[in-house]
């Protein structure tokens, strides 16, 4: 599989969001705003590129038996990393995504992808994987966070498309991230599906 084919597999056949549910927490919790989503989808995908390249490199210099926590360390940092990065050059975005940030440490994406790719391939193949899942899980985040604000406050990222009052604050609260995931997976898996049936004809 080459560079560009790995990224279209891992952004849409096999979106981290849409198709393998996976990272549910920060996708729910950070995903009130079209720009938080972004933010946190694109803080993740550093991460994911980053521990992706590393674990495929070191892959053939850690026993089996310790493989996870040495992904673990791995991951956590770069997580650290980022999270000083942000403290000293964007601490507003910093503040706005909280505790979200160090959690990126036990996102299952991350760990999901490091064992099921980065530590079976080579470097430039782990690269692809992890910008490829980082774009879909990025996506699909500010797509959440979008249909969420607009119906919600009747905005999109801060840019008002409607009066606020109009809005239906159901879809910025904890129960509207749920619904709206739920319309999305379904659009997502029906387009899906007529594409496979489609290239099948």
């Amino acid at each position: 599989m080459n560079f560009f084919k790995t990224i279209y597999h891992s952004a849409v056949l096999e979106n981290p969001t849409f198709v393998l549910l996976l990272g549910m927490c920060p996708t729910l919790g950070t995903t009130s705003s079209a720009i938080n989503g972004m933010s946190m989808g694109l803080a993740t995908t550093g991460v994911l590129i980053c521990s992706n390249a590393a674990i495929s490199g070191i892959k053939n210099l850690v026993p089996d038996k310790v493989r996870i926590p040495v992904y673990i360390v791995v991951i956590a940092t770069f997580v650290t990393l980022l999270q000083m990065l942000l403290q000293a050059y964007a601490p507003a975005l910093n503040d706005s995504l909280g505790i979200f940030i160090p959690l990126i440490v036990v996102n299952c994406i991350l760990l999901g992808r490091a064992e099921a790719f980065a530590s079976r391939h080579n470097v430039a193949s782990s690269v692809a994987d992890g910008i490829g899942s980082g774009l879909g899980f990025t996506v699909a985040r500010t797509l959440l966070g979008a249909c969420r604000e607009l119906l919600g406050s009747g905005s999109i990222a801060s840019l008002s498309i409607y009066p606020e009052s109009w809005g239906a604050l159901l879809f910025i609260l904890a129960p509207g991230a749920f619904i709206m995931l739920g319309f999305l997976i379904a659009i997502y898996r029906y387009l899906q599906a007529k594409s496979t049936k489609k290239h099948s004809a």
